[in-house]
């Protein structure tokens, strides 16, 4: 039986201020189940301006057989750190009592690292609407065609292909096969959107470029007329507005086209303007530093003065152009954000995330700005920048890891060699790692553990993208349901790759942007996964606790895993098992289970006595709802101060040990 440990998040529950500024003080409480320990105190640590900083915390209150303490910590840094410290009672014989500490990666007897701590964040805060927001993702040139693309002419770049015709993953259809999806046909399916219940539309790059990708952008102040010019992509974002459905574009601050009207004007021509704009290697302005290579990626130099004036700087900037009228996108997914001003010992990272997050605050400080670090972003993701970000190892990697029954699907490479492994986002470990329910925590806890709690909210979680395989092709039978509702249910932002919810497979990333099969929508097979789609999302939509509420695992084994979603308004109980499930669980865990309202799937909830029971036969995913979490009142409350005189004590002044015997 898995016993309950004390927890504390970032959520409403434990924080009572989740946008402080400089200086505030902030309340967080801790809970702990009665009975544990017994401990003699329980404190916070912070490492403001890197030297460690104690406050006490006081006994506020039970409820539900846990005990609840609150302990003032004043913001001190942009992005303040906190700890908690629980210190047990000595030993029948003197000895010293047993210290714990409590931080985002779990309870701990040693201590523990500041980059996994809790995290206060005195950036200005993301709007409310992104914790709201289920993302669909589309990829034009595959979508959907409208009658007037026929009427556009085939670019010298492009080989082209009809509806029907099969993906060619090899160099040089991979990036210029060319079906011809426009805007005006994203807008004739934007009622498909509405039913799905997404609420956020995410395009990738409609600038002109010389690709299907678009990634290589030959201007970044026009749409490309063959997804239908300016005056579609202001119908599309009108349309979407009307339906309640949000915009955001695709911008590539790594790098520009190698066709980029700013590249042109250099390449060739030393003591151009736009010479500073990249990283040229002779005297002639012909070689180049390109994104991994790539020559037609030349690769921007952040530290051009003109470049930031041009591209992000004020409103007449890039960056600004598209976020003010008559486009108004409501943000940003920036490619390849993690490359992003850096090159070898130049980084300008965080110059570059910090001017695109001011510029937007000035224009619009609704918008939003994700940026794309596929692997681990921990150190980029601290509030400064990005909202969140597309990135893998935190969701993605792991859940394929665990539900996945890899089927040695071939491939073909953009080189044309043909491999049989299953592929695993471009990782050269033959294949698809088989993972534990265990394990996918453990990843997920690892790769989150360093992000404040405010900007994993934001962070995208799809089961895959357009750079990706797709999930389904190596999904383990009956497992899709589990994956699509952990996607909704644990924290983060979901996100629908189009062509997911109709059950699309893909062996890699070119083989996943397969065309619409619109027309399909009765068959039994795509009517079963749309309805499941439907279904869930719903479920995401209707629950706000699902948005903003916090995270606590309950039971974890090698097949199972069972977590709480909580708020003080309702609490959703999650079930996801690839294997038959009996798993019990002291009833102190899930306060009020005897009154668990099944929401969805088929599992069984039972309480006996003081345990919870849960009963299925997997693969199984199911939701219970619950009542909120009743915390006691501390408003008020006197807290008791280290050496009975300051609320605060310095490091130098009072160490761990002596904090013990001050009690």
């Amino acid at each position: 039986m898995t016993t309950p440990t004390p927890h504390h998040d970032g959520s409403p529950l434990y924080v009572s201020n989740l946008a402080p500024s400089l200086g505030d003080v902030v309340t967080v409480r801790l809970r702990v189940p009665s009975g544990y320990g017994p401990l003699a105190a329980v404190r916070t640590r912070s490492n403001p301006d890197h030297e460690p900083e104690w406050t006490d915390a006081a006994h506020v209150g039970s409820a539900d057989g846990w005990d609840w303490w609150e302990a003032p910590v004043t913001v001190r840094n942009p992005r303040h750190g906190y700890r908690w410290l629980l210190v047990h009672e000595a030993g029948p014989d003197g000895s010293q009592g047993k210290v714990e500490w409590l931080n985002q990666t779990g309870i701990h007897t040693l201590e523990t690292l500041d980059a996994e701590d809790f995290a206060l964040v005195a950036h200005p805060a993301p709007p409310a609407w992104l914790a709201d927001a289920v993302m669909y993702q589309v990829f034009p040139d595959r979508f959907a065609r409208s009658a007037q693309a026929d009427t556009h002419p085939t670019p010298d770049w492009a080989i082209p292909a009809t509806w029907d015709t099969p993906v060619d993953p090899v160099m040089p259809g991979r990036s210029q096969q060319f079906y011809g999806g426009d805007l005006d046909g994203i807008v004739e399916k934007l009622d498909h959107l509405v039913s799905l219940g997404v609420n956020l539309l995410y395009l990738t790059p409609i600038f002109p470029a010389a690709s299907n990708h678009r990634y290589d952008a030959s201007s970044f102040d026009r749409v490309d007329p063959l997804l239908g010019g300016d005056e579609a992509y202001i119908r599309l974002i009108e349309a979407a507005h009307a339906r309640g459905i949000r915009v955001i574009g695709d911008l590539t601050s790594n790098h520009s086209g190698d066709r980029h009207e700013w590249f042109q004007a250099a390449l060739g021509h030393p003591g151009a303007p736009e010479e500073a704009f990249y990283y040229f290697t002779d005297d002639a302005n012909i070689e180049y530093v390109s994104w991994l290579g790539t020559p037609t990626l030349p690769k921007f130099n952040w530290a051009s003065r003109e470049l930031r004036r041009r591209f992000i700087e004020g409103p007449d900037s890039v960056v600004a152009k598209w976020l003010k009228p008559p486009y108004s996108i409501d943000g940003w997914r920036i490619d390849v954000a993690n490359m992003t001003g850096r090159l070898g010992e130049v980084d300008l990272n965080a110059e570059v995330r910090q001017l695109l997050r001011r510029t937007m605050i000035e224009i619009n400080p609704e918008t939003i700005l994700l940026g794309e670090s596929t692997n681990d972003a921990a150190s980029d993701l601290q509030g400064d920048g990005w909202h969140g970000a597309m990135t893998y190892p935190s969701f993605t990697r792991p859940l394929w890891g665990w539900l996945s029954q890899p089927t040695g699907t071939p491939f073909m490479t953009a080189e044309g060699v043909e491999k049989t492994e299953p592929w695993f986002f471009g990782q050269p470990i033959g294949g698809i790692p088989t993972y534990t329910a265990r394990q996918f925590v453990d990843a997920v806890v690892r790769f989150t553990g360093g992000i404040p709690w405010r900007v994993r909210l934001g962070n995208m979680q799809p089961l895959d993208t357009h750079d990706t395989g797709r999930f389904a092709t190596n999904a383990g039978p009956g497992t899709i349901p589990l994956a699509v509702g952990l996607m909704v249910t644990l924290p983060g932002l979901p996100v629908v790759f189009a062509g997911d919810e109709f059950g699309l497979l893909g062996a890699e990333g070119e083989d996943s942007r397969t065309p619409m099969p619109w027309g399909t929508e009765d068959e039994p097979a795509v009517a079963e996964r749309l309805a499941l789609y439907r279904e869930l999302i719903a479920l995401r939509r209707s629950h706000p606790t699902l948005s903003t509420g916090g995270l606590r695992w309950i039971h974890v084994d090698d097949d199972t895993v069972v977590f709480a979603r909580e708020s003080a308004e309702e609490t959703l109980l999650v079930l996801a098992s690839t294997g038959e499930v009996d798993a019990a669980i002291p009833a102190v865990a899930v306060a009020g289970a005897a009154a668990a309202e099944p929401v969805f799937g088929r599992a069984a909830l039972t309480v006996s006595g003081d345990s919870v029971r849960f009963s299925a036969r997997g693969p199984v995913f199911a939701v219970w709802r619950l009542a909120g979490v009743d915390v006691p009142v501390g408003a008020g409350v006197a807290l008791d101060t280290v050496e009975g005189e300051r609320d605060i004590a310095r490091a130098d002044d009072l160490t761990p040990a002596e904090v013990v015997e001050s009690v």
